[in-house]
C-alpha cells in the first residue's frame, strides 16, 4: 500500500515550518498530483509530576486560536538535543524551572498523519523539583500553574484543555499511573 515519490518540490521552506509538494505513484499504478505534505521538527511534551504528585501545566497565548490555554510542558526537539529524552528535560527545564528524578516514555503519536510528517514523543515525568526560573524563548509568556490529579481528570472532564496532543498524553500518563478505570 506504501507510495512512491516521484517527485518533490518545496513551496514554502522556513525555520519551524516546510510545505512540499509531492507527486506520487500507488502500487496500483495511480498517480497522485498533488499531494502536499507540511515538515514540522519533532516534539516532546511531558506529564510532568512534582515531589508532592502535583501536575505542571503551563498557560499561555495560541495566536492561531487566539485563546490564552492550559497545556503539558514541552516543545521542539533541537539538533543539539541528543535524544528526545534530553529534548523534554530541556523543555521542562527552560518552561518551569523544574528538574526531574525520572523519565518514562509513553511513545509518540502524529498530529495529523495524513499531512505532517513529525511526530509528538511523550513523556511521565517524576520528581520534580524546582531549581530555577524559567528561560523562555522571545515570544513566549508562560504561566506555571500546578493541579491535582484530580482537578486534572476534571479539567479534561470539561474540555478546559483544548490541546488535543495534550490530552492524549495525559491520557496515556493516567492510565500509566492506575487512574483510568475502563
Amino acid at each position: 500500500m506504501k507510495w512512491k515519490i516521484l517527485s518533490s518540490e518545496y513551496l514554502f521552506n522556513d525555520l519551524w515550518f516546510k510545505v512540499r509538494k509531492d507527486i506520487c505513484g500507488t502500487p496500483s499504478g495511480k498517480i497522485i498530483d498533488p499531494y502536499y505534505v507540511y515538515e514540522f521538527p519533532e516534539w516532546a511534551t511531558a506529564f510532568a509530576l512534582t515531589e508532592d504528585n502535583k501536575v505542571i501545566m503551563v498557560r499561555q497565548y495560541r495566536h492561531p486560536v487566539g485563546e490564552v490555554i492550559i497545556e503539558l510542558p514541552g516543545g521542539c526537539v533541537d539538533d543539539t538535543d541528543k535524544d528526545y529524552q534530553t529534548a523534554i528535560a530541556r523543555e521542562l527545564l527552560e518552561e518551569t524551572g523544574y528538574s526531574f528524578s525520572s523519565y518514562e516514555s509513553l511513545g509518540k503519536i502524529s498530529a495529523n498523519p495524513s499531512t505532517n510528517t513529525n511526530w509528538m514523543h511523550m513523556f511521565l515525568a517524576r520528581g520534580g523539583k524546582k531549581v530555577g526560573e524559567q528561560k523562555l524563548d522571545h515570544n513566549e509568556e508562560i504561566i506555571v500553574e500546578l493541579y491535582s490529579i484530580n482537578e486534572l481528570k476534571n479539567m479534561i472532564r470539561e474540555n478546559k484543555i483544548i490541546q488535543a496532543m495534550h490530552v492524549t498524553c495525559i491520557l496515556y500518563a493516567l492510565d500509566k499511573l492506575g487512574e483510568l478505570t475502563y
